[in-house]
C-alpha cells in the first residue's frame, strides 16, 4: 500500500502538468477565464473574426444598469476579476470584452482602429440588448473607452478613466517604427522580457501575485500561433502611436471620472527614446491627470498616491471604493 501510495504521489505533478498547457495558441483555448466566455462573430475587412467576451449578472439585487469594461494593450479581459466582483455585489451587470487582437478574440491581420474597436464594441452591446452603460477603460482601454463616448455619448452613462494612455501624443518624443520594425520586436519577446516590462507597473516592486497575468501570456511565446500574436500586437502598437487621442478630451460629454495611480510613469515606445531627459518630460502621470481632467468638463479626478499604473489591481480596495462612489 506504501508503495503504491508513494506512486500516485509522483504520479500527481504530472497531472497537475497535463492540465495546464506547456504553450497556449492564439486565443488562449485552455486557459480559463473567471467567468464563461462567448463569442460574438464578426465581419472585419472580409474576414470571418469572433470577439469574445464575459457577460455576468448581478449577484446581488440587480439595480438595471450595466458596466462596460476596456482592458488594455499587454493584458485581457480575465485582470477585471476582482473589479467584476466588486460591480456584480453591488448589483451591475457587467461585460468585459477582450478587444479584437487580444485575449481570447481572434489575432486577424487588420487596419486596427479606435474607431473600429468602438464600433465592434457597440455592436457586442446592441446584440446583448444594452442600450445604455457605464464604460471603464484601463491603459489603452482608456484610449478606447474615450473613442467610444465620443461616437456613441447616448449609450455611454459615465466614462472612467484608469490610468490611460493616451494622455500625450507619443509622436512627440518617440521615433517611429514601421510594422516590420515592430514585428521583428514583437518576435523576440520572452518570458523575462514581459516580466520585466510589466515589473514596470509597479513601483513598490514585482508582486509575485501578478505573475498570474503574465504566465498566459508567456504561453503563447512557444506555440506555432505565436507569429500571428506579435503581428496582432505590432498592429496595434501602430494604433496606439498614430491615432493619438489626447487632442479630442474637450469633445467628451459625458459624466466622467479619472482615476489616476501617481507613481505610474508609462510611455509607449519608451525603449526607443534614447534621450534620458526628453524621456523624463514623459510620461509624468500626476501633471498629465491634471491636465486632462481640467479639459473635460466636469471630470473628477482621484489621485491615489504611491500607485502605479494598474490600480485595480494594485490598489483594488481604493479603486473599487473610487468606481463605486461615481457610480453612485
Amino acid at each position: 500500500m506504501q508503495t503504491l501510495l508513494s506512486f500516485l504521489l509522483l504520479l500527481l505533478p504530472l497531472q497537475l502538468l497535463a492540465q495546464t498547457p506547456p504553450s497556449l495558441n492564439a486565443t488562449l483555448d485552455g486557459y480559463e477565464y473567471p467567468y464563461t466566455v462567448e463569442n460574438l462573430p464578426l465581419k472585419l475587412e472580409g474576414q470571418a473574426v469572433r470577439m469574445a467576451y464575459m457577460d455576468v449578472a448581478p449577484t446581488a439585487r440587480a439595480n438595471g444598469r450595466t458596466v462596460v469594461l476596456l482592458h488594455g494593450k499587454n493584458f485581457f479581459a480575465a485582470y477585471w476579476r476582482e473589479t467584476i466582483k466588486a460591480l456584480t455585489q453591488a448589483g451591475f451587470r457587467v461585460v468585459a470584452p477582450d478587444q479584437v487582437g487580444f485575449g481570447k478574440s481572434d489575432k486577424p491581420a487588420l487596419r486596427y482602429s479606435f474607431h473600429q474597436l468602438a464600433r465592434n464594441t457597440k455592436q457586442l452591446l446592441d446584440t446583448l440588448g444594452i442600450a445604455k452603460a457605464v464604460v471603464v477603460g484601463h491603459s489603452m482601454g482608456g484610449m478606447l473607452a474615450t473613442h467610444f463616448a465620443l461616437l456613441y455619448p447616448e449609450t455611454t452613462e459615465r466614462l472612467v478613466l484608469e490610468n490611460p494612455i493616451g494622455l500625450e501624443d507619443y509622436r512627440v518624443g518617440v521615433p517611429f517604427q514601421s510594422v516590420d520594425q515592430s514585428l521583428a520586436t514583437e518576435l523576440k519577446t520572452t518570458e523575462a522580457s514581459i516580466r520585466k516590462y510589466h515589473a514596470t507597473y509597479y513601483p513598490g516592486g514585482y508582486p509575485a501575485a501578478h505573475d498570474e497575468w503574465v504566465r498566459p501570456l508567456a504561453a503563447q511565446i512557444t506555440h506555432p500561433d505565436f507569429p500571428k500574436v506579435a503581428l496582432a500586437s505590432a498592429l496595434t502598437y501602430q494604433m496606439i502611436y498614430q491615432q493619438p487621442v489626447v487632442y479630442e478630451f474637450d469633445r467628451v460629454a459625458v459624466p466622467t471620472l479619472l482615476i489616476i495611480g501617481q507613481q505610474d510613469r508609462t510611455v509607449v515606445g519608451k525603449g526607443l527614446v534614447k534621450d534620458p531627459k526628453a524621456l523624463a518630460m514623459m510620461g509624468q502621470y500626476p501633471a498629465l491627470g491634471k491636465r486632462t481632467a481640467a479639459q473635460i468638463r466636469g471630470a473628477k479626478l482621484v489621485a491615489l498616491e504611491k500607485v502605479g499604473h494598474i490600480p485595480h489591481l494594485e490598489a483594488s480596495k481604493e479603486f473599487q471604493a473610487a468606481l463605486l462612489a461615481f457610480l453612485k
